[in-house]
């Protein structure tokens, strides 16, 4: 899969969003991708997790265990799992900190992939990572479905990514003026009311 056809499938499910956007991280972007709205398209989601996996098999080689951070990464997780012929389990925030539960569990001699839906800055993937970087198994690297960073967010493993962006994200009191003067909005899930 092109990165035009990557991109055309966030557009085609309006996922491709162009504003001014407050970014879980913190930052400010005038781009911002609603996975959600690709996720909550089975089809489409299989058809842009394939074309990951077979990405990912090329770089990796077997993958036995993905692991995922949730909430945003279960879906992409668990379809990676599925084309890859791995089993699925993701780590949650347990007094604020990643950590697997439910009896989540990784075998000493399983290939481990940690899979995110989006990376920006890395933090969650790097979060992720250390959540299970005690567990037997060997992580053998990182996959998501869009690299927001081009190649510069530096989670300690190896990452493949199906398309990588250069999407600029500024801190709040650095914004360019064209994107002070449009109001901010904050689409994603971070800080909805329960």
């Amino acid at each position: 899969m092109t990165d035009d056809e990557v991109l055309n499938e966030f557009r085609e499910a309006g996922a491709l969003l162009e504003g001014h956007f407050i970014l879980s991280s913190g930052l400010r972007s005038p781009i911002f991708l609603q996975k959600m709205f690709i996720f909550m398209d089975p089809v489409r989601t299989e058809r842009l997790c394939r074309a990951l996996a077979r990405k990912v098999e090329a770089r990796f080689g077997r993958i036995d265990v993905v692991v995922s951070p949730a909430v945003g990464g279960i879906v992409p997780g668990y379809e990676m799992a599925r084309q890859l012929g791995a089993r699925a389990i993701f780590v949650e925030r347990e007094n604020g900190v990643f950590a697997l539960r439910r009896g989540f569990a990784i075998a000493p001699h399983e290939t481990v992939l940690m899979v995110e839906d989006i990376v920006t800055t890395g933090l969650s993937s790097r979060e992720c990572l250390a959540a299970i970087a005690d567990q037997p198994g060997k992580i053998v690297g990182a996959a998501c479905l869009v690299d927001r960073s081009a190649g510069k967010a530096d989670l300690g493993v190896p990452l493949v990514a199906l398309v990588a962006l250069d999407v600029p994200a500024y801190p709040a009191d650095a914004l360019p003026p064209e994107l002070a003067a449009i109001p901010a909005v904050k689409p994603g899930s971070r800080g909805l009311a329960p």
